[in-house]
């Protein structure tokens, strides 16, 4: 080899690794995402599926479970919202206000034609604490008034495509219809979907919902709770008679006799026998029996998957007005507003950045910070205006009052 060959072997060298410092330089990542789904025996699907939601969606229809899901899902359904802008992003408003805030206010008031935001929210919310898969299809409608329309979709019906290559015009999602034919799978963008994933994680490409912690507990209580309600409905009595010596046929009139003139009639029973009749006790016939204590104790499992405390479930053993003050300030802190906070930056990111480009604005639930105390809340913003921290428009628009 000759130095001409070798110089042209150090110059392709150099050009190699030139150019991959300049696709690392460009943000290409190097990691692979998703490595333990990614690394599995046979064919790689193209779309990864959810695991089966039907015993979930049947497990949410019970009262413990129901209770749980209504204590987080309305509260944050029925929470006041608004549109402002992003602190920190420099935007300007219009004296009249921004056109764009009234815009998105209409949006989200009336979603498409059939649903208000408090019915698109339920249903989303129902998926997300359920399975973690909340989803919502974001749509483009040409009209500058109404420029975005938004549907609920069945979480458990998307599935994943592997091989999206991180634009937002790329297909991401792939809904399943069960139909045969082409219609059969529902291509999706990644603007046209916000998939909210609740305890989001690096091994899966699915959210972690809070029945599916559950799952276990909700099992084993309405195993439980089946046992009790045989236990008490099928009841019978606790002790019985034997009497020894006696002829079949004094037997028989014997019982004859205490079905007659005896059984519910509460007369005091006298027997004539020259022996004894012995006392047989079948069982004790208390609440032990019922295994209260383990279905209290699961209550309270179910309670801390739900980030719960006992109390949303029913169990009020010692329980005061002062506990149950602290109570439920930390249902609302560990359950609700997290979650609400989670719904509102999905919102946020997906409908209102990459759908609209309108990256300066937000969404927000206003009642987050006050714990739904309107008393706090004025008085929080009296105290921020007193002191020059906000002024008379923004809390006005904080209110949800027109401008002066």
């Amino acid at each position: 080899m000759n130095i001409t060959e070798k110089l042209r072997g150090a110059m392709r060298r150099i050009a190699g690794v030139s150019s991959g410092a300049a696709e690392q330089e460009q943000g290409k990542r190097r990691t692979l995402a998703l490595p333990s789904i990614l690394n599995v025996y046979g064919p790689r699907a193209d779309a990864f599926p959810k695991p089966t939601p039907i015993n979930l969606r049947r497990f949410s229809e019970t009262p413990v479970a129901r209770k749980a899901i209504n204590t987080i899902k309305d509260r944050i359904a029925g929470m006041r919202w608004r549109i402002q802008p992003r602190p920190g992003r420099g935007s300007v408003t219009a004296p009249g206000g921004d056109p764009r805030i009234q815009i998105l206010t209409d949006i989200f008031d009336a979603p498409n034609p059939d649903d208000s935001f408090r019915s698109l929210s339920e249903q989303v919310l129902e998926d997300v604490i359920v399975g973690g898969f909340g989803a919502i299809e974001v749509e483009s409608t040409g009209d500058a008034q109404r420029p975005l329309v938004m549907w609920p979709v069945d979480g458990a019906t998307i599935r994943m495509k592997t091989d999206w290559d991180g634009l937002p015009g790329s297909v991401r999602y792939v809904q399943v219809t069960g139909k045969s034919g082409p219609d059969g799978n529902i291509l999706l963008d990644d603007d046209q979907l916000i998939y909210i994933r609740l305890n989001p994680r690096t091994h899966t490409p699915f959210g972690l919902g809070r029945l599916e912690v559950a799952f276990e507990a909700v099992n084993a209580f309405l195993g439980a709770h089946r046992y009790a309600t045989k236990l008490a409905s099928n009841s019978v009595v606790e002790y019985a008679l034997w009497l020894q010596g006696l002829t079949p046929e004094h037997h028989e009139r014997l019982i004859r006799w205490w079905q007659d003139e005896i059984e519910g009639t509460g007369r005091v029973p006298i027997l004539s026998a020259e022996n004894k009749p012995e006392v047989l006790r079948f069982g004790g016939g208390t609440d032990a029996d019922l295994r209260l204590q383990w279905q209290e104790f699961l209550l309270r499992i179910i309670a801390d998957a739900f980030d719960l405390p006992p109390q949303c479930l029913g169990i009020e053993k010692d329980l005061n007005r002062s506990t149950a003050a602290e109570m439920a300030d930390a249902a609302f802190l560990q359950a609700i507003v997290p979650t609400a906070r989670l719904l509102a930056e999905y919102l946020t990111r997906d409908g209102i950045h990459k759908k609209m480009g309108w990256n300066d604005l937000e969404f927000v639930f206003t009642d987050v910070d006050s714990g739904g105390d309107v008393m706090e809340e004025a008085q929080l913003q009296a105290l921020l205006l007193q002191n020059g921290v906000l002024t008379v428009a923004e809390v006005r628009r904080m209110r949800g009052l027109p401008p002066l």
